[in-house]
């Protein structure tokens, strides 16, 4: 096994460890009572496979002049490896705040820290105005909810990758199948 594939692998139990804890301490820990409750995320965590994410990195055509933005980012693997192999910047929005820790400490073992920021956020609130590739693996309804953001707050050739998951009627530039049998989806951003 690989140094990355041993990485990725050992991010994903962490991951699913953290993503866990709250219901093996009790909700009545999970959350402090003098917080307002976190909003409820529209879906939950599935880490994306690492050899997905590099064809979903491929596919979008990621160089060192990027800047990577993950909506739902998880344990971070997009970004991470987005700045790990092909030196681009990146930023990561989770709506978790354990899973965005787990990003800043992966990242900080992976020495990306300086490359890469991961922010606790919701996705249809975050500015994603200054990514030139997004990556989505989410659901259908929230991919086309998040159309018309992406449309207009994105600048025209910014591509934006789906895993799974297509955007409604905007029709893809390219659909290719990934190695879990699911597709994978590219569009640009068109002039306005």
């Amino acid at each position: 096994m690989s140094g990355q594939g041993l990485w990725f692998m050992l991010a994903s139990f962490f991951s699913f460890v953290l993503w866990m804890y709250p219901a093996a301490i009790g909700p009545e820990r999970a959350v402090p009572t003098q917080q307002r409750p976190a909003p409820t995320p529209d879906i939950f965590f599935v880490p994306t496979l690492e050899a997905i994410a590099d064809e979903m990195l491929k596919l979008a055509g990621v160089k060192a002049d990027d800047v990577v933005y993950d909506l739902g980012s998880g344990d971070g693997r997009i970004v991470i490896l987005a700045a790990q192999k092909y030196g681009a910047r990146g930023v990561g929005i989770e709506l978790n705040p354990r899973l965005v820790e787990t990003s800043r400490q992966i990242a900080r073992e992976a020495e990306v820290a300086d490359k890469v920021q991961f922010v606790v956020g919701d996705l249809f609130e975050a500015d994603v105005s200054e990514a030139t590739v997004v990556t989505l693996y989410l659901s259908y309804s929230v991919n086309r909810r998040l159309k018309p953001k992406l449309l207009r707050e994105l600048r025209p050739g910014t591509r934006v990758v789906s895993h799974q998951f297509s955007m409604g009627t905007w029709t893809p530039e390219k659909r290719i199948p990934a190695e879990d049998h699911t597709d994978l989806f590219l569009w640009t951003v068109p002039p306005r």
